[in-house]
């Protein structure tokens, strides 16, 4: 007779579960090496970050077990509960957490420090999961979209105000798994938009067009703002003749505009771009009024939050970023060089990848790493370490683990016979996704630096265990799929 502990070991994805003890095992090494002294005598003493790095990993596997042994309805029954304890945890930390570079993040308990928001991801995929999972649950209803939007921006407004900014973009995340459940796809461009229209705005927001009548900021954003509203209209109703007159006598003006403006500098093209802009909304609203149809009020709305969007970056950019941040992002751009500073970390980040070579330095005897010329070199920068000591061949090879891990949890996510399974599923590989784009980009040079650690690699017992509940949830939700379908 099968019990049901044999048969949850048997329905166990164990290729996910192989991934992620390479991934532990090469992240906990990569640590040893990131902050190896000569000094001490062993990567075991728990006077080492290395050999704290060996308790929690040793724990992690415990707490994987545990996890395992739950029944998978567990996570359905008590997923509210589990998301309001974590939420009640993140307002507690705003008030109690000591301030720790900046940010007040961290419950300090004896000897180990927690940080509650790497636990609310999980918290916040079961709620997610929950919810949408329910009877009669639709997400384009406004009832579905609020009740996702509050779950969601709740533990993101709480992180944000524990000065956690990188933690709190992680969230972001959620719209991966919300796209693949049915989320209109101008929610994602809605998104390219808004970060094109934020750098467009800082960027070339000063640039002047010749003697300076106009800004190329504001002229490119503005025409790209009108681009997209007469595209949006013919690609949802499929007939040129829509938006053909408007597109014809748009195009004129806008290159009429161009040579009065050359032959006549004082002439500020930006103006006819807002006329053109203001002709094009009037354009919107009276086809809306003739046809009724759902398109023209989409772009309509579309182009007007567009237009405050982009008015409103250089407040939050000015405003609402803290210093440092506004740094990291114009050393980004390039409007500034700052390699003693800002720009010193990524930096140094690349001088120790690109000194790696083919094949590494090998274990230990990597030169930036050990003289601690990259700063946080085991936490949130730990793959320059990887880059240093195992080269190119090792770098490629934690890459293509990492990829295996990411397309395991999207084979696994959709054979989930359960919406709950399969949305949770989702978040997590969103979450993944998310966390290892950015962290990779920032020790490259081409995401700003924002403080999100790379899963399994990163020193901190928070971040690895929040990534081993994260996935052995999904693992023991998977494993109970069978009886499911049975039942």
């Amino acid at each position: 007779m099968v019990t049901k502990r044999d048969s949850i070991w048997k329905s166990l994805d164990w290729m996910t579960v192989l991934l992620y003890l390479i991934l532990v095992i090469c992240g906990w090494f990569s640590v040893c090496g990131a902050s190896y002294d000569f000094a001490d005598h062993t990567f075991f003493d728990f006077a080492t970050r290395a050999g704290k790095q060996f308790v929690w990993i040793v724990c992690s596997f415990g707490l994987g077990f545990v996890l395992l042994m739950l029944d998978d309805r567990f996570y359905d029954t008590f997923a509210y509960l589990i998301y309001s304890i974590l939420m009640v945890l993140l307002v507690v930390t705003i008030f109690v957490a000591p301030d720790t570079k900046g940010s007040h993040s961290w419950l300090i308990l004896g000897p180990v420090s927690l940080q509650p928001a790497e636990f609310a991801k999980f918290a916040t995929a079961l709620a997610l999961a929950k919810a949408m999972s329910a009877y009669g649950f639709v997400l384009h209803s406004w009832r579905g979209a609020a009740q996702v939007g509050c779950l969601i921006i709740i533990p993101l407004l709480l992180i944000v105000l524990q000065q956690e900014t990188g933690s709190a973009l992680v969230y972001l995340s959620f719209l991966l798994m919300l796209y693949r459940e049915g989320m209109s796809g101008i929610v994602l461009l809605a998104g390219v938009c808004a970060v094109v229209y934020f750098i467009v705005g800082i960027r070339l927001g000063d640039v002047p067009m010749g003697n300076g009548s106009a800004s190329v900021g504001q002229f490119v954003a503005l025409s790209l703002m009108l681009i997209l509203a007469l595209t949006f209209v013919w690609v949802q109703n499929k007939r040129w003749n829509t938006v053909r007159i408007p597109v014809y006598v748009g195009c004129g003006v806008w290159l009429v505009s161009l040579v009065v403006w050359h032959l006549w500098p004082v002439f500020n093209p930006v103006w006819t771009v807002w006329v053109l802009l203001a002709g094009a909304l009037g354009w919107l609203l009276w086809r809306l009024v003739g046809t009724r149809q759902r398109v023209y009020a989409l772009s309509f709305l579309f182009t007007v939050c567009s237009v405050g969007f982009f008015y409103s970056s250089d407040y939050v950019f000015h405003e609402v970023l803290q210093p440092h941040q506004q740094v990291r992002i114009r050393v980004l751009l390039g409007m500034e060089s700052d390699p003693a500073g800002a720009g010193y970390n990524v930096a140094q980040s690349k001088i120790a990848i690109g000194s790696g070579g083919l094949a590494g330095k090998g274990f230990l005897n990597g030169t930036q790493t050990k003289l601690k010329y990259v700063p946080e070199q085991d936490t949130d920068f730990i793959f320059c370490t990887v880059g240093e000591e195992q080269g190119f061949l090792g770098s490629t090879f934690v890459l293509l683990v990492y990829a295996a891990l990411l397309l395991r949890l999207l084979y696994v996510a959709e054979r989930q016979p359960t919406v709950f399974g399969r949305i949770y599923g989702y978040s997590v590989l969103g979450i993944f996704f998310f966390h290892l784009t950015i962290n990779i980009g920032m020790v490259l040079g081409l995401m700003p630096v924002i403080g999100i650690p790379l899963p399994f690699f990163s020193y901190g017992g928070s971040s690895l265990w929040g990534f081993t509940i994260l996935l052995f949830i999904f693992l023991r939700i998977d494993a109970g799929r069978k009886s499911r379908m049975n039942g």
